[in-house]
């Protein structure tokens, strides 16, 4: 898997029916008056006319992608046939959705097991990708925001390529992956990447993917219904695990990855997929106590609670409830629509969200301002 890393290795090779008709009436009625109180004063109207929030699970794919997709036939690729930037302008409008913040979803821009084979396609794919959605962001301006994508797990390709994206596209952050092959985002092996982007202080926004080990675990089911959001929390592991000898435990100060990443902003997607679930196990200490009080600096529990979650495919009551007992709070929550997945209705996410519990405070935050302490230029 080593030979992977360098460039210089290879020069010898969704959901639950809605009332969106409802919304999307009201909302070209500008009849909000007729919303009940307590959304109008956590969100807004869900209009075209005041579009707030800000949608930080949002994928897209150049024309070249999208034929790329269709080829190989890998699940949800449907969703992108007939897909333009013009229709998703017209998606976030119903949904009150000021800025997308487009990402590419997985399997990412190689599409088989072996890097390999596909190294170079890779390596221009991703650049294809960057530029199209640079061109999105140029033609809807403010509509659109950018997490580039990276040619992972090729360290030199990628490299150049957070180079120009923020250098010369302007990008956000970068969008990745939660695993490679067999490497996930706390891998050694991927640090010179890591390193950089910690010293651009970036916004690391990741999606789950089907890691080569873990396709069809489960036979008659798709990667979607378990394993994408265990590799979401595989990741995460990687991350705030401590090398092999060190102190343990949720309260336990730590050496990991994520202490060495201090300064990048990782929003995973999901609500953390699989996290809330295992998080005995995975960030220990989870005892009533340890939940009460401030964990200590860089402990396991300090960078779970520094991470951010999206909500896109999570914002139900269960989950929502339980992430914010993690988080002790919502601080950390922001929005997130899946989309074009979920039949491309953003108006369903922003419904969703109205049920799990939150006050209109936490609604407010999780709406947009989570996200703008991160992504600040965006406050106007």
């Amino acid at each position: 898997m080593d030979i992977w890393l360098r460039r210089e290795s290879w020069l010898d090779i969704r959901r639950r029916p809605s009332r969106r008709q409802v919304l999307r009436g009201l909302g070209a009625l500008g009849a909000t008056a007729f919303l009940p109180d307590a959304i109008l004063r956590a969100q807004g109207p869900v209009t075209a006319g005041n579009p707030r929030r800000l949608d930080l699970h949002h994928h897209f794919g150049s024309p070249r992608w999208i034929t790329r997709a269709a080829e190989v036939r890998r699940q949800g690729w449907e969703a992108f046939q007939g897909y333009s930037p013009a229709t998703v302008v017209e998606a976030m409008d119903k949904a009150g959705v000021a800025t997308s913040f487009v990402s590419c979803t997985e399997p990412g821009i190689w599409f088989g097991d072996d890097f390999r084979i596909e190294r170079h396609a890779a390596i221009e794919l991703a650049r294809d990708m960057n530029e199209y959605g640079a061109r999105m962001m140029s033609d809807y301006k403010g509509r659109f925001g950018l997490f580039a994508v990276l040619p992972l797990p090729d360290i030199d390709a990628s490299l150049e390529e957070i180079e120009y994206a923020f250098d010369t596209l302007r990008a956000d952050g970068v969008g990745l992956l939660t695993s490679y092959g067999d490497i996930w985002l706390g891998d050694e092996r991927l640090r010179p990447v890591f390193d950089e982007l910690n010293r651009r202080n970036a916004v690391v926004y990741t999606h789950p993917t089907d890691a080569t080990c873990c396709h069809s675990l489960v036979p008659g089911t798709s990667p979607g219904t378990l394993e994408w959001f265990t590799d979401t929390t595989r990741s995460i592991l990687s991350l705030i695990q401590e090398p092999p000898g060190a102190g343990r435990g949720g309260n336990a100060p730590s050496s990991s990855a994520a202490t060495r990443y201090a300064n990048i902003k990782f929003i995973w997607s999901h609500g953390g997929g699989t996290l809330v679930g295992t998080a005995a196990r995975v960030v220990g200490g989870i005892t009533a106590e340890n939940l009460a009080r401030t964990p200590a600096p860089n402990s396991r529990l300090h960078h779970v609670r520094r991470f951010f979650y999206d909500t896109a495919g999570a914002a139900n009551p269960l989950k929502m409830q339980a992430l914010k007992r993690l988080l002790a709070g919502t601080s950390q929550i922001v929005f997130g629509t899946d989309y074009p997945y979920g039949g491309a209705q953003m108006v369903d996410d922003v419904e969703a969200l109205f049920a799990v519990g939150f006050t209109p405070e936490e609604l407010r935050g999780v709406d947009r301002g989570n996200a703008l302490r991160i992504l600040p230029k965006y406050a106007s």
